[in-house]
């Protein structure tokens, strides 16, 4: 039975700090170490303004380190430390296919994010037991994520593609998500090494943002005929947000599925039945 530790809740999580507890009192004795913190990027209540930006940053970067510093501070520091980041730092592209062993050097504001987030995650060499990352896409879950932002427009039938549609849409079922954490967090054979372990936390399902907005609409049983143009989604969210949505990458588990995980909704139909609860 493990005890982990976290920035955020999930179904896997026993107990939950804010950094400034870990700051100021120490890392308790613990098994796993997980931080999943950050604002939301797609909050729709905040503008995309400097002052956002940098709360991006500061809410990723300053945390971790954090949390970092306790780890390598901590008498018995956790086997297992988890940083979970995002896909943001493949570029779009509709025919490159990327897997956890793919180089990647930052090209915008979201993959240097990306880069700064994991740098600040890597443990001291001395100190470094496992560090095993996990890479994310939008999670779909009913109270959250992607998930809760789409389905009120859908449910009233006003659900429909964004841009053009045939953008990657990478994605994956929540308790998928939580699932392939717990496997991180298991000791791992052979001796500890100081480079990361790199999971993509994504379903092994390569679909479009069409095929996910029809998949959904049949789902619930709601038409999905009004398409949201690009334009909008710049000047609404804007520009350097809007290509999470607007533009997307072929994102492959590779070394998840290869290391003995096992999706419970590897597909689109299986992943929203149980989520709307159909």
């Amino acid at each position: 039975h493990k005890r982990i530790l976290s920035h955020h809740e999930s179904d896997i999580l026993k107990r939950i700090y804010c950094s400034a507890d870990v700051e100021s009192g120490g890392l308790p004795p613990c098994d796993g170490a997980v931080n999943l913190a950050g604002e939301n990027i797609m909050n729709p209540l905040r503008w995309w303004n400097k002052s956002f930006k940098k709360d991006l940053f500061s809410s990723r970067v300053n945390t971790t380190k954090i949390l970092v510093q306790a780890i390598a501070a901590s008498p018995t520091p956790p086997h297992s430390w988890v940083l979970v980041t995002g896909i943001a730092c493949y570029k779009p592209c509709l025919q490159t296919q990327y897997t956890e062993e793919s180089d990647w050097t930052p090209f915008d504001l979201l993959s240097r994010l990306v880069k700064e987030w994991e740098a600040a995650g890597q443990l001291p060499e001395n100190s470094a037991k496992k560090t095993r990352q996990v890479i994310i896409r939008p999670v779909l879950g009913r109270d959250g994520g992607a998930m809760k932002q789409m389905l009120i427009p859908f449910w009233l039938g006003l659900g429909g593609t964004l841009g053009s549609g045939r953008q990657p849409f990478p994605w994956i079922h929540v308790s998928d998500l939580a699932g392939i954490i717990a496997h991180a967090l298991e000791p791992k054979e052979g001796p500890p090494s100081t480079e990361p372990d790199v999971f993509n936390g994504v379903s092994p399902s390569l679909n479009t943002n069409f095929e996910f907005t029809k998949a959904l609409g049949r789902t619930l049983k709601r038409p999905t005929i009004f398409p949201v143009p690009g334009f909008f989604l710049d000047v609404f969210l804007g520009s350097e947000r809007a290509v999470i949505l607007t533009q997307g990458q072929k994102v492959v588990p590779k070394k998840t599925l290869e290391s003995g995980f096992e999706f419970q909704y590897p597909d689109l139909t299986s992943a929203l039945k149980e989520i709307v609860g159909y």
